[in-house]
Parts: structure tokens; sequence; C-alpha cells
């Protein structure tokens, strides 16, 4: 049973390791912009707002609209004390005229053309449209390189994932053979039965992590495949160099001013509170008159009979001119609005404050972790050389007895734990940088493929 667990445990890790990968960041980046349905959800409302454009454009050109009516209709008039006059009668005065029409057949049409010529609240409304559309831009840039650390993100804790899985199988193969190792010796009599419970023991430990790392591992794939739509099986894996080569980067002063200046959700923000600034100057009541150019056409026609027999009213009219509007009382609505919108202006002063505070932290973390990252790869790298030595030398010392079984399990055990922290510490450092990409707004594909060559090893 244990010659079969150990040839198990081989074919998984060759399995793990084999050349079957086929897509890298690159791949995967592209993949998730036409896969994750957050991102599709930020395209769709990016294209919904681009219409605000001309929405603002469209405030400020004429409007024509047409009102047609039918229907039933009554009327009645009366006209006391009237002078009348006609070529060939005499001039008569106290003249009465009365008409009466009563469910008469009513149609009517009034043809109105606008113009805005002065309205400051159209011209707080076009504003606003015109920012609520530069918002939305910035609002989907900040999405698609929100989706590129995403993307960043699962894939390598895919990798990370996989290669504590193949690290586990591997030290779970070295512990196969020292248990049957302890087990022979035991029974020639050189090592006490204590040595084979520990490696019994350490065997039983390192199922049961097996167990959870291929749990683990469907997860992550899982959550990569649902972002992308690829399967994270086929990934390929990071390349293992030997030395750390150094990652230049501005000084954490000019990274956060840059921050400060260009970080999207900054950018929002301003456009935020000068939309809310707007809102508060479109309630002004010194903006409130209007002043437009209008033109209309209209006729109004009542037929039928009334009191007096058959009777017709008909009326036109044309008019061109200009209309002053002035509101002259609104209920305290105009006035409540206004202050709403002062507080809400408040409201996005502070907000913007505390957004600041928080980029800020997050670049002062992000740039840390990059370059107190270098020093920190440089010290595991050698740790782990340092481990590898050591396991050697332990293998050789517990063969000629010098060793514990003990201190073999230990050093196997901190072979895997130091290679694992090198492989952890090295995407840190490289997802460090590519969220501080992100929070000064630099986030494209120009350095997602700078990290693709850098981590992804070429495809087989």
């Amino acid at each position: 049973m244990k010659y079969l667990n150990s040839m198990f445990s081989a074919a998984m890790l060759c399995l793990i390791c084999a050349p079957t990968f086929a897509t890298d960041l690159m791949e995967s980046w592209h993949a998730a912009q036409s896969h994750d349905p957050e991102f599709a959800a930020a395209q769709a409302n990016f294209e919904s707002m681009m219409t605000h454009r001309e929405q603002s454009r469209g405030i400020w050109l004429p409007s024509v609209g047409l009102t047609v009516g039918a229907g039933i209709g009554s009327a009645a008039s009366e006209t006391t004390g009237a002078q009348f006059s006609a070529p060939g009668f005499n001039q008569s005065t106290g003249v009465s005229f009365d008409t009466s029409i009563r469910r008469g057949e009513m149609t009517q049409y009034a043809l109105v053309a606008r113009q805005p010529l002065l309205n400051r609240t159209l011209l707080t409304q076009s504003r606003q449209l015109a920012l609520s559309a530069d918002m939305a831009e910035t609002e989907w840039r900040a999405a698609r390189q929100q989706l590129a650390l995403r993307v960043a993100e699962r894939y390598f804790d895919v990798l990370i994932a996989s290669e504590t899985l193949r690290q586990l199988l591997q030290q779970q193969t070295a512990i196969e053979f020292t248990l049957s190792e302890t087990r022979d010796r035991f029974k020639f009599g050189s090592i006490p039965i204590t040595d084979t419970y520990e490696a019994s023991a350490r065997a039983e430990t390192v199922r049961a992590q097996i167990m959870a790392a291929e749990m683990d591992l469907q997860i992550k794939q899982s959550m990569f495949a649902d972002l992308t739509g690829i399967s994270g099986e086929r990934l390929l894996p990071l390349n293992r160099p030997t030395d750390w080569p150094t990652v230049n980067l501005p000084s954490l002063d000019a990274c956060i001013r840059d921050a400060l200046l260009n970080n999207p959700e900054l950018l929002v923000q301003a456009k935020k509170l000068a939309i809310a600034e707007d809102e508060a100057e479109k309630h002004r009541a010194l903006n409130s008159p209007s002043l437009d150019v209008i033109a209309q056409v209209g006729h109004e026609r009542l037929h039928g009979n009334g009191d007096y027999g058959g009777a017709e009213n008909s009326a036109s009219n044309r008019m061109i001119g200009i209309q002053l509007t002035i509101p002259l009382y609104t209920g305290g609505i105009r006035s409540a609005k206004y202050s709403e919108a002062v507080h809400l202006i408040d409201k996005a002063k502070f907000d913007s404050e505390l957004l600041k505070q928080k980029i800020v932290t997050q670049v002062r973390t992000n740039w840390l972790g990059v370059t107190v990252g270098e020093s920190r790869l440089m010290a595991l790298s050698q740790a782990h050389k340092a481990s590898l030595a050591r396991l050697e030398a332990t293998r050789l010392g517990h063969s000629v007895g010098d060793r514990t079984t003990l201190d073999l399990l230990n050093a196997e055990n901190d072979v895997t734990n130091s290679a694992l922290a090198l492989l952890q510490e090295n995407i840190h450092v490289h997802l460090n940088k590519l969220k501080l990409a992100q929070l000064v707004g630099s986030l494209d594909e120009t350095v997602l493929s700078d990290t693709n060559a850098l981590l992804v090893s070429e495809k087989n």
C-alpha cells in the first residue's frame, strides 16, 4: 500500500508539473474583458452615459411640439349692452348677442416652437450632463484597471494553490520513502519505534494538507474560470529565477503626488463635487428667471346645435415673440432644494478628504510592499537555498545515524515552507506593483505585459 501511495503521489506531481499549460496573463486579461459580468455592466453603463453629451447639447436646441385634440364640448355666451353697426344698417345700441352649443364636436391643434435664450437652470443641467459623461468615462477606465488587477490576483491565486499542492505531493513522496525506510530499520533494531510513529504521523498530516490543497486549488480554478471563461487548469507557471531584479519605482512622495492627481476614484469624486455645486447653482433664486423665443400657431373649432339652432365657434392664433418667466413663489421648495444641495456639497468635500487619506495610505502600503519586498525576496531566496542544503545534510546524517527521523521530517517540511514563502513573496511584490500602478491611474496593457513577461515562462 505504501508503494501505491508513493506511485500515486509521484503521478500527481508529474501531472502538475507537466508542460500542458497554454494560457498566460495577457490572454487571461483579454478573455476577461468579454466574459466578466461586472466589467460588462460597467461597459453598458459607460455606453449609456455617453448619451449625456448629446443630451447636454440638445438642451439648447429648439424644441417643437404639436398638440392635437378632438372631443365633445359645450359652450354658451351672453353679451348685453353691445353696440352694433354694419353697412346698410343703422347703428344700434343696447344690443344683445347670445350663442349656445350643447354637446358639439370640438377639434383643436397647437404648434409651438421654443428656443431658450437665457436659462440658468438649463445651463447647470447641461453642465451636469457633460460632467456625468466625463465621470462615466473615468469610471470605465477605472473598471478596466480594476479588472486587470482582479485577473492578475486570480491568476496568481491559482499558481500559488497549484504550487502548494505540488510541494505537498513532493513532500509526501519523500515522507513515504522515509516511512518505509524507518520501518525497515526498526525491524533490524537500528532505530526506536518512535521514529516510525513520527514518520507515520507526519505522513497523515501531509495527506490531510494535500486534501485541503486540492480543494483550495479547485476553488481558485473555479474563480478564475468565472472571471475569464478559461479553465484554470491550463495556466503557464512562474519562472523561478536565481536572482531577483530590482524593481525601479519613483519615490514615495512622487507616487503620492501622482495618485492625488490621477487616481480614478479621486477623479470621479471631483466630478461628483462639481455636479453637487451645479445642483446648488440651479436652485439659487437669482438664477430662476428664463427667457425664450416662442413661436406658436393654433386653431380651435366647436360646432353643433344649441338653444338658438345650429352654431359654430372657431378661433385661430399666430404668435412669435419673447417670453420671460419669473417664478414668484414655489411653496418653499426651491429654497429647500438649495439648502439640500449646499449640504450635499459639504458631504462631497468631506468624502473627498476621506478618500484622499485612504488613497495615500494604500499608496504607502503598496510602495513599501514593493521596496521592502525586494529585500525579503533576496532573504527568502537565501533561506530556501540554505534549507535545501540542510535537507541534504540531514539526509546524509540520518542515513549514518547522526540525525533523527524527526530532524529529517522537519528539514523536508522547512524546504516546502521556504519554497512556498519565496513564491508567495515574489507574487506579492509584483501584485503590489500592479496595485500601485492602479492607484496612480497608470495600470494599462503595457504594465500588465511587463508583469506577464517578468513572471510567466515561455509557452511550450
